[in-house]
C-alpha cells in the first residue's frame, strides 16, 4: 500500500461529511463464511444457487430448511474481523464529529451488526431473521437450532434426510404459519424501502466505499459508478490485483481486514 496514496486517502476522509459504505462477500469470507460463488458454492450435492429461490422452498421447504439452518450455524460461529470492526469504530468517530455515516451490505450474516455497526442497509436481508410466509411478520431469531426437528440437521457432509414434515418447520410467532429467511432469493425484488433508501444515500454522499464486493450483482453494482459519475470520489478495497471500474480515484489491493483499517485509522 503506497505511504502516499493512503495519506491522500485519510486526507480526503477527513474532509468529507457524508460517508457511504458498501461491503460484500469479501469482507465475511476473512471470518470464515464462504460465498455462493466457486468451490464453497456446492451444498452437499445441491448448488447453493438453486436452493435460494423462491422455486426451491415452495417444492421442498424441507430442504431448504436444512441447508438455512446450516447457515445460520456458520454465521452464527463466525466472528467479525478486523475489516467488520474498523467500520464499526469509524462509525463511532463519525457519529463524535457530526458526520453521515450509512453502510450498506450484500451481506446476510448480520457480522456487521456484531462488529456494533448501526446505521447498516442489509440490501440482501438478514439470516438473523424470519418472515412469515401467510401474515408477513417479521422477526429476529436467534434460536440455535431454530426449531426442534431441524436439531443435528444441515450437514453438509452428510446425505440427505427423510423430509421434515412442514408442520415441524420453523412457524410465526403470530399465526403459527410456516416462515422463511428473511433474505432476498435469487429471481425475488429487493425491498422497496430499503433500495429507496439506498438510493437517497448514493444520490448525497461526498465520499463512497466499496469493500470486498466484485460487484456484479445489481443495482448495488451500480451504486459506485453513479457516485462517479456525480464527481464524487469512490475508493475500492478488494483482493483483485486490478480496480473494478479506472474511474475510481483509489484502490486498495489486498484482505479487506488489512486495507481497511489501516484506511480508516486516525494515525
Amino acid at each position: 500500500m503506497s505511504t502516499r496514496k493512503l495519506l491522500d486517502f485519510r486526507n480526503l476522509l477527513s474532509e468529507s461529511k457524508n460517508i457511504a459504505i458498501l461491503t460484500g462477500a469479501g469482507v465475511s469470507a476473512e471470518s470464515g463464511i464462504g460465498t455462493f460463488r466457486g468451490p464453497s458454492g456446492m451444498w452437499r450435492t445441491h448448488n447453493a444457487v438453486d436452493l435460494a429461490t423462491p422455486t426451491a422452498f415452495a417444492s421442498n421447504p424441507s430442504l431448504v430448511w436444512e441447508f438455512y439452518q446450516w447457515r445460520r450455524s456458520v454465521a452464527f460461529n463466525a466472528k467479525p474481523n478486523d475489516a467488520h470492526l474498523a467500520l464499526a469504530k469509524f462509525e463511532e468517530r463519525c457519529n463524535r464529529e457530526n458526520r453521515q455515516f450509512t453502510l450498506l451490505t450484500q451481506n446476510v450474516d448480520g457480522l456487521h451488526i456484531k462488529a456494533g455497526s448501526k446505521n447498516v442497509l442489509e440490501i440482501h436481508g438478514s439470516i438473523r431473521k424470519v418472515v412469515c410466509t401467510k401474515c408477513k411478520f417479521v422477526d429476529e431469531n436467534l434460536d440455535q437450532p431454530i426449531c426442534e426437528a431441524l436439531r443435528g440437521r444441515g450437514d453438509p457432509n452428510g446425505g440427505n434426510q427423510s423430509a421434515i414434515p412442514v408442520g415441524e418447520l420453523p412457524k410465526c410467532k403470530r399465526c403459527s404459519s410456516l416462515v422463511r429467511p428473511f433474505v432476498v432469493w435469487f429471481g425475488e425484488n429487493l425491498d422497496r424501502d430499503v433500495l429507496k433508501k439506498c438510493r437517497k444515500v448514493v444520490e448525497t454522499c461526498d465520499l463512497f466505499l466499496v469493500v470486498g464486493t466484485s460487484s456484479v450483482v445489481y443495482p448495488a453494482a451500480s451504486f459506485a459508478p453513479f457516485v462517479a459519475d456525480r464527481g464524487k470520489p469512490v475508493a475500492e478495497f478488494n483482493i483483485e490485483d486490478e480496480p473494478a471500474s479506472s474511474t475510481f480515484q483509489f484502490y486498495f489491493a489486498g484482505p479487506c481486514g488489512t486495507t481497511l483499517p489501516a484506511a480508516l485509522s486516525e494515525e
